[in-house]
């Protein structure tokens, strides 16, 4: 695919203004009175240049070269401000919306930020975190209020004073350089904040990723996006909102998880990136609807049918559940987890292109995607154009660490030198998935290589692997997979697993309700998939329970805090 070469997100809003100025950038829902709904559309050109304004503001303010954090739900103000703040102005760093009080004090503290935006919902906490914290925060900066109120900042205010002054011939931001190659971007990977890294990312590692993307995924000014995974989160970040800009394409913010189908419709959404819980829900939903209405047989036989038709032909004999996706879907793409082969086979089934992702926070963050053109059930497709991909330390099967290196690769941990030498070797970064790359290139990530358990028998079972596999009983809302030695012998490693189950579905499907019953019921089931693997593999002791499992704000199982409830 065409795209055009950029050096920096300020040239990226430059280059991208002129091409795409007076379209759409973001069509907003602001009213929903009376089932009337009324929306707000803001063009490229409108955005470009409140960017600008606020820049300007920034910087007279005093905050040239100061690190600005940003935090908040889904929306246009806090996609301004990002870019405002990193292309002239500082370094930004954008702060998990979902962390407690105590933990957000201490990544303020720690990340050194004099300045913040903020949504309504934070104006409190800031407050007190400003009051008694002992970090450098002193300006609050509102997305909410209209204009500034006791000694708090508002953005929409700041963005008109920023106007004036460049009227005034302020060009302090308009002409401000960019470094390509310094940290611009500093973001907290997942964790407990003690212990969580700082990743330092520059311009040219997020450009670099944008024009790769650029090349390789058919998205355009005619697309229209759904903003849905958190902003804060660099997948999101990246692929969601300042690809979309990159390629002038129109956003929309989805409204909560149970609106998606209906803002699919709503906002005739072309192309959206998601995680494989969202798209393994919405194949359920579809499956079980057909099973409810008697036409599961005949919904089979129509996918036998069309199974090696083209796309276009699938659309059309499967228009039903086209329209429940909105009827325009280009594109989906499912990242930050595995997503289940038989699930991105029942998208494909349908007509829906569903491809797979993957990419880290130290990696800008994509590392490979499959395309229309380079698509194989299972994989993350192949590695990106500037990206280089090689496995490392290989077993027999095949499988080793997958290391890459490209110029989507970190500067490295912020002020953490030991653990930067500990992934980056002579510019290779090493991923900690294990993985192993088929002769045609296509890559296939088989699990963290920090969660394998090693049997006695040396052979390695791969957590994730067979938690999938799990996950898609009936009743199971998720799982953890863990090994636990045998009390005769140390060294005999048991495949154990702990099961979060769902009562009212589990009563449903099997006529259960006690958790003896459900423990039975769940057992065959173990039971079966256990027929179906090694013997090696085989789960030895299940434990049920309705509570979740211990995760991160990104929904990553925290495995070594969860074996302490099994042990």
């Amino acid at each position: 695919m065409k795209y055009t070469k950029i050096r920096d997100l300020k040239q990226m809003l430059e280059v991208s203004g002129k091409l795409y100025g007076n379209r759409p950038a973001y069509k907003i829902k602001i009213s929903n009175e009376n089932e009337k709904k009324k929306y707000l559309t803001i063009t490229h050109k409108q955005v470009r240049d409140m960017v600008d304004s606020l820049g300007t503001a920034l910087i007279e303010m005093g905050l040239k070269g100061k690190r600005i954090a940003v935090i908040g739900e889904n929306r246009y103000e806090w996609e301004i401000a990002y870019l405002a703040i990193v292309c002239g102005t500082g370094i930004v760093v954008p702060l998990d919306k979902a962390l407690p009080e105590n933990e957000l004090e201490s990544l303020i503290e720690r990340s050194g930020v004099e300045a913040i935006f903020y949504s309504k919902q934070y104006e409190e906490e800031l407050n007190r975190i400003v009051r008694h914290g002992t970090g450098k925060l002193k300006r609050l900066i509102s997305m909410d209020l209209k204009e500034h109120e006791n000694g708090i900042y508002s953005e929409a205010e700041l963005i008109e004073t920023g106007r004036k002054l460049i009227r005034l011939g302020n060009r302090k931001f308009l002409d401000a350089k960019i470094s390509p190659n310094k940290m611009s971007i500093m973001l907290f990977t997942s964790g407990t904040t003690s212990k969580s890294k700082v990743v330092a990312l520059s311009h040219k590692n997020i450009c670099s990723n944008l024009m790769d993307i650029k090349s390789v995924l058919d998205i355009n000014e005619e697309d229209r996006i759904l903003s849905f995974l958190p902003l804060h989160h660099v997948f999101e970040c990246t692929v969601g909102f300042l690809f979309s800009l990159y390629s002038g394409s129109q956003t929309s913010f989805c409204d909560s998880i149970r609106q998606i189908p209906e803002n699919l419709q709503e906002y005739k959404i072309t192309f959206m990136s998601s995680v494989p819980a969202i798209y393994e829900s919405m194949y359920k939903n579809i499956m079980k609807k057909a099973e409810k209405e008697g036409k599961k047989k005949e919904l089979n036989d129509l996918i036998e049918k069309y199974k090696d038709k083209s796309m276009e032909e699938k659309k059309k004999a499967f228009k039903e559940i086209h329209d429940f996706f909105g009827g325009h879907i280009k594109l989906l793409i499912s990242g930050a987890a595995a997503l289940d082969p038989k699930v991105e086979t029942g998208f494909r089934n349908f007509g829906l292109n569903l491809c797979q992702g993957y990419g880290l926070t130290e990696t800008s963050p994509v590392i490979g995607v499959e395309t229309k053109e380079n698509l194989r059930v299972g994989s993350i497709g192949k590695s990106l154009p500037s990206v280089k991909a090689k496995i490392v330390d290989v077993n027999n099967e095949g499988i080793g660490e997958l290391a890459v290196k490209g110029p989507n690769v970190m500067l490295g941990y912020l002020d953490n030198e030991e653990e930067t030498k500990a992934v980056l070797k002579d510019d290779w970064f090493y991923t900690g998935d294990l993985a192993k790359i088929d002769k045609d290139g296509y890559i296939f990530i088989c699990g963290r290589k920090k969660s394998v358990i090693v049997l006695k028998n040396g052979k390695n079972i791969f957590p994730e692997e067979m938690e999938n596999l799990i996950n898609r009983i009936e009743g199971v809302k998720e799982s953890f997979i863990f090994g636990k030695a045998n009390n005769q012998d140390k060294d005999d490693i048991r495949i154990n697993v702990k099961i979060v189950f769902d009562r009212k579905i589990m009563k449903d499907a099997y006529k259960v309700e006690t958790d003896e019953e459900i423990l039975k019921a769940l057992t065959d089931k173990i039971k079966e998939i256990n027929k179906e693997m090694p013997y090696y593999k085989a789960i030895k002791k299940i434990i049920i329970t309705e509570k979740p499992l211990i995760k991160t704000t990104t929904s990553k199982i925290k495995r070594a805090e969860e074996l302490k409830t099994v042990m």
